[in-house]
């Protein structure tokens, strides 16, 4: 018997010893918002049942497909929060290197402008001064 996909929600909602209440919560949701989901009433997105699988520590495979060896837990939110921490942390640092290097480029453009301008002063003023002249 083919079970659809908004049964499935709330069979491991149940499972989960969750009420539609608590869900709601969880997803930012109105408990009727949430309720028209389980009762087929809401259009479900594919945005909306990733967060539900998520919530119900799900693939969101295991929610669309028949196959009872599809309904594998995935990785615990602890696992997912800590490799998102990881990734964030390797990102923040990466970004970090990129705005040294960009600072040390900026000061070497601007000592690169200075010695510029500084040069240009000196041949300016050396450009005002009347030459001597030699008799022919």
């Amino acid at each position: 018997m083919k079970t659809s996909v908004e049964e499935k929600i709330r069979l491991h909602r149940l499972q989960r010893g969750l009420s539609q209440e608590n869900m709601a919560d969880l997803l930012n949701l109105s408990t009727t918002a949430y309720g028209d989901i389980e009762r087929g009433k809401t259009e479900l997105t594919l945005t909306r049942l990733t967060q539900i699988a998520s919530v119900l520590e799900l693939s969101p495979v295991a929610l669309l497909s028949d196959d009872a060896l599809t309904a594998q837990v995935v990785d615990t939110p602890d696992e997912d929060a800590e490799h998102e921490r990881e990734t964030l942390r390797l990102t923040v640092e990466k970004q970090q290197i990129e705005i040294d290097k960009l600072r040390l480029e900026a000061e070497y453009w601007k000592r690169k402008y200075d010695d510029r301008i500084a040069l240009e002063l000196v041949r300016s003023i050396g450009a005002q001064q009347p030459r001597e002249r030699i008799g022919f």
